[in-house]
């Protein structure tokens, strides 16, 4: 029986895409997405809070990423060295991310007006929390939300372009790259 099987989200996050694809978020309801993988509507919302939170799982680990990044990070760094090190460290979590599955996920939210307000918020949240762990390491107030503000920056600009067609190079690169393309613009060409 289906219900038994081990993997019970990864198989809902994969056919929410494939239905949401094929049908639209709106007419794809969470009862469709379990039954195509042979759960019932309860079992979904084990896993997901809403159907929307199908194409946003991962949200807390990316946040635990960021924080430990900067929690673990030797003394003395710069607040912006402490951005950069819990960016490469929230970089780890997409090494073993099928780049298309992610294409497919970016493409519905980028459809629907309610989903990519949703990205948005994520993202402030994210900055917020690592807004957070920034004075938690003494950083200033206003140091810890610019460095916070740049790094969803950096990583919104930076996820965009590792989902370009064509793109090649690991997350982690483009935003070591990204990273260095910011503070190029403190430097006098």
């Amino acid at each position: 029986m289906a219900r038994w099987e081990p993997g019970a989200q990864a198989r809902l996050q994969s056919a929410a895409l494939e239905l949401i694809a094929r049908q639209g978020f709106e007419r794809t309801t969470a009862a469709e997405i379990a039954e195509a993988v042979g759960l019932n509507r309860r079992t979904f919302f084990r896993h997901f809070p809403d159907k929307r939170d199908v194409l946003f799982s991962g949200q807390s680990e990316l946040e635990a990423a960021l924080v430990a990044g900067v929690e673990q990070a030797p003394e003395g760094e710069s607040p912006m060295g402490l951005v950069g090190l819990a960016l490469a460290r929230a970089a780890d979590l997409f090494v073993n991310v099928p780049r298309e599955r992610a294409r497919a996920n970016q493409a519905i939210i980028d459809a629907e007006p309610a989903l990519r307000e949703r990205q948005r918020q994520k993202y402030a949240d994210l900055a917020g929390r690592l807004g957070e762990a920034l004075r938690d390491r003494g950083v200033s107030d206003l140091a810890a939300m610019l460095a916070a503000e740049s790094a969803a920056i950096v990583f919104t600009l930076a996820f965009a372009q590792w989902l370009a067609d064509g793109e090649s190079r690991s997350l982690s690169l483009i935003i070591a790259e990204t990273l260095a393309e910011l503070r190029a613009l403190y430097v006098p060409r």
